[in-house]
Order: structure tokens, then C-alpha cells, then sequence
């Protein structure tokens, strides 16, 4: 809803006729009943209805992109949620200590052992990854090309977690939005020590009708996990010990 400053300011700066286009697309899109969502495709609206009525959780977001855009994240912050965003994109940690203050922000390339794997980085940054050739493959496309290669060392998502989680916390969910390197990152985990109640993890060639072929599907079965949910390309995993919550 448009605030008493920025109504005075818009009066001041357009004429009337621009002023009731403002007015009826805000009233349109704003009308006192809607939930605004950070999510590229509303994973954080189905989080919010897992975690309805928790104040207080605890996330770890890999391939956490920006504190804002695209962020199955941010929702839970501005809950009073913390956590951990763990993303490769040097430089990319200025922003988040900016706007996520609370948050153990982290520039790290995780993979599912120690190595030095080449960081493909486009002029849209939410493509930024690891996958040759998922990355040769949207250039052909023609919609956006790559604008640098950086050599980036690698660390496992089980030294992150050692390093940085808070001793007792338990994860309510994991994010991992990696660009095609999505299972190497589950691979990289611990989960005898660390097991979050629910997993989003981005599958890109999930399908309905084979499921059961699918390498993030049935390595999330293999540790104790079934598919809960699902948006566009984002499944949602439920830990099988933990009772559903809708």
C-alpha cells in the first residue's frame, strides 16, 4: 500500500490522469489482502504454510543468490528468522552483510568434495553456476551469455555446517538452488549429524511420470526423506520422521 510520503511526492510530480493509473494498479495489486512472495516460484508461500505459527526457525540457503530477489529465504528473516546463505558469486556477500545483517553470510563454492571447479558467470546472475554444460547450453539459447569464468576452490556443506551452525540447532529447512550441481551439494552433506525437517532442492530434469529415475529424487529417498511438494522445477522434502504439519 503507497505511503503517506510517496502519495504526497507522486501528487506533487504527475498529473492527475497518471496519478489514478498509479492508484488503480496499486489498489489492483495491493488490496490489504495479499502476501507478498521472495520466491522465484512461491516456494517461501508453501513454506509459510508448513511453518505456519513457528516465530522463530532456522535456515541454511545454498546458492542463496541475492537477500531478496529469488529468495526462498527472506520471508523467514523478516519473521525474525536466522540462519546461514552460502553462495559462490565473488563479492556477492556485500549485499547480504547489508541487508542480512542477522545472518551468517557466507562466500563459498560447496561441492561434494574439495576441489577447484571453474564458476561460470553470467550477465544474469541467478544462472551463475558450476555445470559446463547446463551453462553452453543456455548461450545457445541466445537469451544471456557468460561474462566471466572464475576458478573458485571448493568446500563441502558438512564443513560449513561444522564451522558455522550453532551448537544444538536444528535446520527447519535447507535451500539449494545451485544451477545443476544441485545433488553434488546433498552429496556433500553429513546426514547422520545434520538433517533438516524439510529439503527444496531445484531438479531441472524432474519429471512427474518417472520420478523414480530421478538422481535428487532418489538419493533425498536413500536418507530418509519423501517428495512432499513440489513448485515449477523446486521439489520440497519432508524428513519421514517428523509428522506433516498440513
Amino acid at each position: 500500500m503507497l505511503d503517506g510520503f510517496v502519495k504526497n511526492a507522486l501528487r506533487a510530480l504527475l498529473p492527475q490522469k497518471a496519478l489514478s493509473a498509479v492508484k488503480k494498479v496499486n489498489d489492483t495489486l495491493f488490496d490489504g489482502t495479499a502476501i507478498k512472495s521472495y520466491s522465484q516460484q512461491g516456494e517461501d508461500m508453501i513454506l509459510r504454510n508448513i511453518f505456519e505459527g513457528q516465530e522463530k526457525g532456522f535456515y541454511v540457503d545454498v546458492g542463496a543468490h541475492h537477500p531478496k530477489r529469488f529468495s526462498n529465504t527472506y520471508l523467514f528473516y523478516k519473521m525474525g528468522w536466522r540462519g546461514i546463505n552460502i553462495d559462490a558469486m565473488p563479492g556477492g556477500m556485500k549485499i547480504f552483510n547489508k541487508i542480512r545483517s542477522g545472518d551468517v553470510n557466507l562466500e563459498v563454492a560447496i561441492s561434494s568434495k574439495k576441489e577447484t571447479l571453474t564458476y561460470y558467470v553470467f550477465d544474469e546472475p541467478a544462472l551463475n553456476g558450476f555445470s559446463k554444460d547446463l551453462s553452453e547450453e543456455r548461450i545457445k539459447k541466445g537469451n544471456h551469455q557468460i561474462v566471466a569464468k572464475v576458478d573458485l576452490e571448493t568446500s563441502t556443506l558438512e564443513e560449513i555446517l561444522d564451522g558455522y551452525l550453532p551448537e544444538g540447532q536444528e535446520i527447519d529447512f535447507l535451500s539449494v538452488d545451485v544451477e545443476g550441481f544441485d545433488l553434488r551439494v546433498l552429496q556433500s552433506n553429513n546426514w547422520e549429524k545434520y538433517r533438516p525437517k524439510f529439503i527444496l532442492v531445484e531438479s531441472l530434469e524432474f519429471d512427474m511420470e518417472k520420478m523414480e529415475e530421478d538422481g535428487i529424487y532418489k538419493y533425498t529417498r536413500t536418507k530418509g526423506y519423501s517428495l512432499y511438494a513440489k513448485a515449477v522445477t523446486t521439489l520440497i522434502f519432508k524428513r519421514n520422521s517428523i509428522q506433516a504439519l498440513f
